[in-house]
């Protein structure tokens, strides 16, 4: 178990809510900046990058539909549910890992907001209380006495920041969370679950997702697999051809956190917070239930976190080569096309 540090007196205090756990992250002060934003300058140029060679990815094309978003059964965030009628979009196949986010690390000198700030967020799970790691970045998202992350696992204490300045490299955007929706309402596992309050991550004593077992947060028992992330892929792809739609990491989308029926703004004072989508590693399914399509995540955008990763998105008429290749036919797509009438439409 991780050992609870002091969090020092220079620090201000941010409160979190990850996984229906009340979590405290401790954030350095910026002058003029306002919780949870750069400096508009700063912000403006890390948005300008360029990267040179294409990434290596792949991006799935989601087709024109209509879906439901949120559950009138769910928490109060995700009520009312509505109907949404998307237009097609790309959207990555897997979370942004690892190797690429060092591919475009090396190719930029970028450098992320854990890097400057010096910390990252992780949970002690003997306290069940979220502590400010010295050191933890994307490299070691543990804290630097623990293991180097894996190439093949989602990139993680990565800020919204800097998730947006990534996808901007390449050409691409974040998702807005109504897309990250519509493509998880196209199935979140191999056989084309959508997660609900109540349904089981187990199916015939095996695991379908990468979430929390055991008795949360004092416990993990790995049952899945995994005590931490996964490698993307692991729990095999959705018929829509994504992977790791629920569970493993929560993923940052372009959208402000809003109730529904609110019209979707930037925040006067700057002290607004990005939603998130997915679940992760971290999600009970005795609490938060995050891995539910439905379910929103809401995080101050300078914030990183050992369970929030990211994957890019586009309108397909604005994908350049150098965001990566483009997978147009999946199984819902030849599904709709057989079935007209069938397809587009949420469960």
């Amino acid at each position: 178990m991780r050992r609870s540090r002091t969090v020092p007196t220079a620090f201000t205090l941010c409160v979190l809510t990850v996984c229906g756990l009340t979590a405290v992250v401790a954030r350095k002060s910026q002058s003029g900046t306002g919780t949870g934003a750069l400096p508009a300058v700063r912000a403006i140029a890390r948005s300008r990058l360029h990267a040179g060679p294409p990434r290596d990815a792949d991006m799935i094309l989601i087709p024109a539909g209509t879906v439901q978003i949120g559950d009138n059964a769910g928490p109060p965030s995700e009520r009312p549910a509505f109907r949404y009628t998307s237009r097609a979009f790309v959207m990555d196949r897997t979370p942004v890992t690892v190797e690429q986010f060092a591919a475009f690390v090396k190719d930029t000198g970028y450098r992320t907001d854990a890097e400057r700030y010096g910390y990252g967020g992780v949970l002690d799970e003997r306290n069940g209380a979220w502590i400010a790691d010295k050191g933890a970045m994307w490299r070691r998202p543990l804290g630097p006495s623990r293991p180097r992350a894996q190439k093949d696992h989602p990139v993680t204490q990565v800020s919204w920041f800097d998730a947006n300045a990534f996808c901007s490299a390449y050409g691409l955007r974040l998702p807005t969370e109504f897309e990250w929706e519509r493509a998880a309402r196209m199935g979140q596992t191999p056989d084309g679950q959508v997660f609900k309050t109540g349904d089981s991550i187990e199916h015939n004593e095996r695991y379908l997702i990468n979430a929390w077992e055991g008795v949360f947060p004092l416990l993990d028992t790995g049952a899945d697999g995994f005590r931490a992330t996964s490698p993307v892929g692991a729990f095999g792809a959705a018929p829509s051809g994504l992977t790791d739609m629920a569970g493993n990491v929560w993923e940052w989308t372009s959208s402000w956190y809003v109730p529904y029926g609110v019209p979707e703004s930037a925040p006067a004072n700057g002290q607004g917070e990005r939603v998130s989508r997915g679940g992760s590693f971290l999600c009970s399914p005795q609490f938060c239930q995050g891995y539910r399509a439905s379910a929103r995540n809401h995080t101050a955008p300078d914030t990183s976190l050992e369970n929030i990763g990211f994957r890019c998105a586009s309108d397909p008429e604005d994908v350049t080569n150098s965001a990566g290749r483009v997978v147009r036919e999946t199984k819902e797509v030849a599904l709709r096309r057989a079935l007209p009438n069938q397809g587009g439409t949420a469960k």
